[in-house]
């Protein structure tokens, strides 16, 4: 007992540290996407390829580079893919819905998809406390980020909610891929190598779209951050969480996203919350508590 539980206690913190700082992304790249005219995917495109190439750089300066080994390739393609689909994913659905809508629905389904998945792999129903937080957690983000003004026609709604569907399918896949760790590959090593892959699998279609970044230092600055906090600490993070924890609660960790989004809109575009965001952001944090204190077991 005495091992285990500072084991969960770290899986955990890493968990928490990978949710409030993709919580950081949101906003960086929003105003990535703003100062530089890009389009939402090639900030994305940006983001991976920055990303993974700061993680590629720090495992080389300390002398942990290693060229991946056959058996790991087909790992590291598919963690690749998965981050493109995601991500491209999570634009579409933004681009025919809302960012509430996408992000309600993306986040929001993953921890529900992984939680039904166990359920069926381990035959057995997930305990009470895992249904109350998943429960909670949801309930709790429909309120913190739901807005009735979406202004698109019915059709484009329902595409954006199957765009965002998919999404969620793919994180809560890449999610169960991670948690099976692999011989010779550790969480920096799949962050490097994964976001690569995905950035160079979303950079066709990014320099259709348009990729060309200002050579200006606040905007360099930016595109910096966006790909090394939210994105290669945030992942690495989460890989490293996930090492010793169920995939249920790394995908209930994701809905710290929006959590610290809405505070930082708060703290610094002075964004004003109604009474049903307040209580949802509330009934977030207590469900993920729940989850962190009884989590499922691994």
């Amino acid at each position: 007992m005495s091992v285990a539980l500072p084991s969960r206690a770290r899986s955990s913190a890493a968990l928490v540290v990978a949710g409030v700082l993709w919580g950081t992304g949101g906003l960086s790249g929003s105003l990535l996407a703003q100062h530089a005219g890009l389009h939402p995917l090639a900030v994305a495109a940006y983001r991976l390829l920055i990303g993974g190439a700061a993680s590629a750089a720090y495992v080389a300066l300390t002398g942990g580079l290693r060229f991946p080994v056959k058996e790991t390739w087909r790992r590291l393609v598919l963690v690749g893919a998965l981050f493109a689909l995601f991500q491209a994913s999570y634009f579409a659905a933004v681009a025919l819905s809302s960012v509430s809508v996408a992000t309600m629905t993306t986040i929001g389904t993953a921890p529900v998809v992984l939680t039904v998945v166990s359920a069926v792999q381990h035959r057995r129903a997930p305990r009470l406390w895992t249904l109350v937080s998943v429960g909670g957690s949801v309930a709790g983000l429909v309120l913190l980020r739901w807005s009735p003004e979406t202004a698109t026609s019915p059709a484009r709604l329902v595409g954006g909610l199957g765009f965002a569907l998919l999404a969620a399918t793919g994180f809560a896949v890449l999610t169960l891929v991670t948690a099976e760790p692999v011989n010779g590959l550790d969480p920096l090593a799949t962050t490097a190598f994964g976001c690569l892959t995905g950035g160079l699998l979303l950079t066709p279609a990014a320099l259709w779209l348009g990729m060309s970044l200002p050579a200006h230092a606040d905007v360099l600055l930016l595109a910096v951050y966006f790909g090394v906090v939210p994105t290669a600490v945030a992942y690495a993070a989460y890989f490293r969480g996930l090492g010793g924890a169920h995939p249920v609660l790394g995908a209930l960790s994701a809905l710290l996203e929006p959590l610290t989004g809405t505070v930082l809109s708060v703290v610094f575009l002075h964004e004003r919350l109604s009474g049903f965001a307040w209580s949802g952001a509330v009934l977030l944090v207590v469900a993920l508590a729940v989850g962190y204190w009884r989590p499922e077991p691994r």
